[in-house]
C-alpha cells in the first residue's frame, strides 16, 4: 500500500492528460489516459512529491492548490495487487510545453468537460466528476 499525489495541471481552461506508455516498468494501463502523479516517497511532504512527479513526467513546473478529491485504486503490477490511495491537487503550470518522460507516450490539453471522450485509467472519471462539481 501506498500514497500517490495526483496533478489536475491546468494552463488556461485546459487540464492535461498523459498516455501510459507500454514502456512503464510500473504500469498497469499503458495506452490509457491519466493526469501527472505518483508515490509519496517515505519523508517527503505532499506539495514536495506532487511538484517532482509533474516536473519528472512533464517537465513543467507546476504550483499545487488545495486538494479536491481522494480515491483509491488497486492495480495488479507484476502479478502483485497494489492498494493505491491518491490525492489530487489542482495545479497551474505557467507553459504548456511539455516534454514526456519514458513512462509516458503523449499528452494532450482537454477542456476538463471532455474527460469521457478518453480511454481514462479506471480511478481517474471519478477524480474528474470531483473536478467538475466544485465549480
Amino acid at each position: 500500500m501506498f500514497v500517490a499525489t495526483k496533478a489536475f495541471v491546468k494552463h488556461g481552461d485546459r487540464v492535461l492528460i498523459l498516455r501510459e506508455s507500454s514502456k512503464y516498468s510500473d504500469g498497469a494501463n499503458a495506452g490509457r489516459w491519466d493526469v501527472p502523479g505518483g508515490r509519496l516517497e517515505p519523508g517527503q511532504r505532499f506539495l514536495e512529491s506532487l511538484r517532482r512527479e509533474v516536473r519528472e513526467e512533464t517537465g513543467l513546473a507546476a504550483e499545487p492548490g488545495l486538494p479536491f478529491h481522494v480515491g483509491e485504486w488497486r492495480p495488479t503490477v507484476r502479478g502483485e495487487e497494489w492498494q493505491i490511495v491518491g490525492i489530487y491537487f489542482e495545479c497551474r503550470a505557467d507553459s504548456e510545453a511539455v516534454v514526456l518522460s519514458e513512462d509516458h507516450d503523449a499528452f494532450e490539453w482537454i477542456r476538463p468537460e471532455d474527460f469521457r471522450n478518453y480511454e481514462l485509467i479506471p480511478n481517474l472519471a471519478s477524480a474528474f466528476e470531483a473536478y467538475l462539481a466544485r465549480k
